[in-house]
């Protein structure tokens, strides 16, 4: 055991690379993005610290160039989750009682090999199956997942130091123990750095894990297990496993010590895995922890004070860095009327600006959407947005796959207020707006309010301090992560701890210590020092 009160290095965010022409990061990820490219890689599972391959297999392709292949991954059968569990279970004897000194010390050595070695590589790989540019990647798959290990490590020693009250007969104190069982994380293809920070998380609170990552991510994923891998993580602690989500997620939550799920990704899925849970509760040893960050219908709205130039290019990015492939992104606006045709005019101008193509270019804005499914969902609402009277499409509304998966940005602008793309998630390059009176702010705030199931972010533009108030209680429900004259999109872990209400998860806020106590189970040890030998009281005579 340690033997002292370790003061862990204070946590700072790792600044972000600027990868202009001649600078040496842009020539690294450029390297590595050219040799992974043009390399093809087999992506094993990886069980009980071995690398398991199948000889059932799938190719990955990247979306701005679907038929190049880079890879394949092996698929599991029932009987690889069996071993997952079991694995992780029989590893969780030794790393539960593991001092949590050393359980930092791995995790923080992973932040610092993605800071340095693995940077070219993580970005690049996320830039190849994920279609991000260079900058998207870097700002997701190194700064957010170093920023998380090495946050995660300073607010599980703030959890550990936070005690009761003792006094002179007896000391109080409590133990922050991992949960009994193993836990479950399921991640989306989105963000590199949700798919190593959820299990990561539950790994340094002294859980083991068996992770499923999306199968659109697995290109990338694997670099983060290599990374997991030389900072030390011991075998079964986590386990990674691909293929059918449905006959993993059954073999997970069949069996009794099934703990926690961990998840990021759509609402409709969350919910489902829910009630999964809620069937087999009779089951299970402890209650699950059940932590999700799922949909959002992100909204901005401009004040008629706001300054249109800041609103239109709060729209441009919020709207479509990353193809607006983001659980924050901006898919709704609300525009006052003696704004509009200026906002109008300056994002038809950004739009148009726009370079499209592979993100290996980095003169590109734009690149791919994940897959030909999301591509086909988009192109439906765009055709129908051009095809009703109620809607228009400004600009943008092109659309082709023969070499990638390519959805130009679009702006349709809507007299409807509840138009069905002012309200349905469309995960996509595609934001709506509708023009309101200048004059019906207030009613406008109650439109925004009720309009999405969702509550996960949105953003307030305005130079008047009374309207930025009136928005800021109007809308306390519908977003939790709340912007003010900015776009709604771009949390930084450490600065502003992300999550949502209603239908777009529990809210545990990613990149916080609130996360990091959802997957441990207190238990309170009161020491008498002078234990009492005659039961009567006082007040007994």
């Amino acid at each position: 055991m340690g033997k002292g009160f370790f003061n862990v290095p204070i946590a700072v965010n790792e600044p972000v690379k600027g990868y202009a022409p001649g600078s040496p990061e842009r020539d690294a990820v450029l390297k590595a993005y050219k040799e992974m490219f043009n390399s093809k890689t087999d992506v094993p599972m990886y069980i009980n610290g071995k690398d398991v391959t199948t000889g059932s297999t799938r190719t990955m392709s990247p979306p701005h160039d679907h038929q190049h292949i880079v890879g394949q991954y092996h698929v599991a059968e029932q009987s690889h989750i069996d071993e997952a569990i079991s694995t992780a279970l029989e590893a969780r004897k030794a790393w539960a009682d593991m001092p949590w000194e050393q359980r930092a010390g791995i995790f923080l050595k992973a932040a610092e090999l993605i800071a340095g070695p693995y940077r070219a590589k993580i970005n690049a790989a996320t830039m190849i199956a994920q279609s991000k540019t260079v900058h998207q990647a870097e700002i997701d798959a190194a700064c957010e997942l170093i920023d998380f290990l090495r946050f995660n490590v300073q607010f599980m020693t703030d959890i550990y130091m936070e005690q009761p009250e003792s006094t002179s007969d007896a000391w109080n104190r409590i133990e922050y123990r991992p949960l009994e069982g193993f836990t479950y994380a399921v991640t989306p293809f989105n963000f590199t750095a949700i798919a190593g920070n959820l299990p990561a998380c539950m790994a340094l609170m002294g859980n083991v894990v068996v992770w499923k990552p999306s199968d659109s991510q697995v290109y990338s994923a694997k670099v983060i297990m290599d990374v997991f891998k030389e900072a030390g993580v011991p075998a079964g602690v986590i386990n990674v496993v691909f293929g059918d989500p449905v006959m993993i997620t059954n073999t997970v939550m069949a069996s009794p010590y099934f703990s926690g799920l961990h998840f990021t990704g759509s609402t409709f899925i969350f919910k489902e895995l829910w009630k999964q849970i809620g069937n087999n509760i009779h089951n299970y040893k402890t209650y699950p922890r059940i932590v999700g960050e799922t949909g959002g219908k992100d909204f901005i709205i401009a004040h008629k004070s706001a300054n249109a130039k800041q609103v239109a290019t709060a729209i441009s990015r919020g709207a479509f860095e990353f193809q607006g492939q983001k659980c924050s992104a901006a898919s709704r606006a609300y525009i006052p009327s003696n704004l509009w045709n200026d906002v109008k005019n300056y994002v038809i101008e950004d739009v148009n600006s726009f370079k499209m193509g592979s993100p290996e270019d980095l003169n590109n804005f734009i690149t791919a959407v994940i897959h030909e499914g999301s591509f086909d969902k988009l192109a439906k609402y765009i055709d129908q947005a051009k095809a009703d009277d109620n809607a228009e499409i400004i600009a943008g509304g092109g659309y082709d796959k023969s070499k990638g998966y390519f959805i130009e940005p679009t702006v349709i602008v809507t007299k409807d207020p509840k138009y069905t793309t002012m309200c349905t998630e469309l995960f996509g390059p595609v934001i709506t707006i509708y023009v309101y009176d200048e004059d019906k702010y207030s009613e406008t705030l109650k439109l925004v309010d009720e309009t999405s199931e969702y509550a996960l972010t949105g953003a307030i533009l305005s130079a008047d301090r009374y309207a930025i108030v009136e928005a800021t209680q109007a809308l306390q429900n519908c977003a939790g992560n709340f912007y003010i004259n900015d776009k709604p999109t771009g949390a930084v872990v450490g600065q502003q701890p992300f999550g949502g209400a209603r239908a777009s998860g529990t809210n545990d806020k990613a990149g916080s210590a609130q996360n990091l106590l959802r997957w441990v189970s207190p238990r309170m040890i009161k020491e008498t020092f002078v234990t009492p030998v005659d039961y009567r009281y006082p007040f007994l005579g």
